[in-house]
């Protein structure tokens, strides 16, 4: 099960930006609701939005491209997700999460998206679902858009991540449910 999603600003120099983020499911051990849970949940996102800020840097380091606070030039042409760079890496028990938790992540221009999900996962699948939800999270969000603010638009979020994160559930997806769903949404993604 997937405990989280997060997009963010990785930054560079500036400091990283959480620019989403849902939880699903209420972690062992803890009661939902109330300001003080609320407030722990949101420590550790953005933990785990540094932790990813801090991976995208050293990836983009170990490539020999400085990273840039701002968006790059936007492409004519839709981005490929097929080639973005990305990454797996474990947060052991203890701070953030009581448990260990495997965050599965993914690098687009200055961006970043991440799957907080629990160690016994599929990353293959989760990889795939990060894959498939992060170019219609562009497209729908219009985050490489000059002026585009991902925090006027939470709605449009809330209702891919019930669509291809349903509680939390990663889902064997086929084609035909993708291309329905992108009609249904006014979508046009590359393939």
């Amino acid at each position: 099960m997937v405990r989280a999603f997060v997009l963010l600003a990785p930054g560079g120099p500036a400091p990283c930006r959480v620019l989403y983020a849902r939880t699903f499911g209420t972690p062992p051990g803890a009661a939902p609701g109330g300001p003080r849970q609320r407030l722990r949940r949101k420590e550790q996102l953005l933990v785990v939005a540094r932790q990813v800020a801090s991976q995208c840097q050293l990836l983009q380091a170990s490539l020999g491209r400085p990273s840039s606070p701002q968006l790059p030039q936007l492409p004519d042409e839709q981005v490929s997700l097929q080639d973005a760079p990305g990454g797996v890496f474990q947060m052991p028990p203890g701070d953030p999460f009581p448990e260990r938790v495997t965050v599965v992540w993914l690098s687009v221009l200055a961006l970043a998206f991440a799957l907080v999900c629990e160690p016994q996962e599929n990353l293959s699948l989760a990889e795939i679902t990060l894959r498939r939800l992060a170019p219609r999270l562009l497209l729908s969000l219009r985050l490489l858009s000059p002026g585009a603010d991902v925090l006027l638009r939470p709605d449009a979020a809330d209702g891919l991540l019930d669509r291809l994160l349903p509680h939390g559930q990663m889902l064997f997806l086929n084609e035909r449910f993708l291309q329905a769903m992108d009609r249904d949404l006014g979508l046009k993604v590359s393939r």
